[in-house]
């Protein structure tokens, strides 16, 4: 019955913005860990936000100052404002979540650490 739905991926030129949203259709969405993942062609799923349910969030190095995740309880969504987009941005992106807290540990952006995934959205970059 869990599912989760990614809108918002599209193209832009480099220096631009999207905003990324996660619907997902879970049972008590508050006590759930939201995360975003991405997979570049050639490259290993990464991991780029995280928020726990006592909503300590995580972000990666590569995208900390530029993307930021945020979720909205009463929605059951999750977002990922990302600003000044790169070409090495381009990725599909993914939305995960589970019912536990990761908070303050690195298993929060590890993507072994989640069961429920959404099917992504393509973000690509250019020059």
């Amino acid at each position: 019955q869990e599912q989760l739905v990614e809108s918002g991926g599209g193209s832009v030129q480099s220096g631009g913005s999207l905003r990324l949203s996660c619907v997902a259709t879970v049972d008590n969405y508050d006590r759930w860990t939201v995360a975003w993942f991405r997979r570049a062609p050639g490259k290993a799923r990464e991991g780029i936000a995280s928020i726990d349910p006592d909503v300590t969030t995580m972000t990666t190095r590569a995208v900390k100052g530029r993307f930021v995740a945020s979720r909205d309880n009463a929605k059951s969504t999750l977002y990922l404002q990302m600003n000044k987009l790169q070409p090495e941005d381009t990725a599909m992106y993914f939305c995960a979540a589970d019912l536990r807290s990761y908070s303050g540990n690195w298993r929060a952006l590890a993507d072994e650490s989640y069961r429920y995934w959404g099917q992504g959205t393509q973000v690509t970059v250019s020059s």
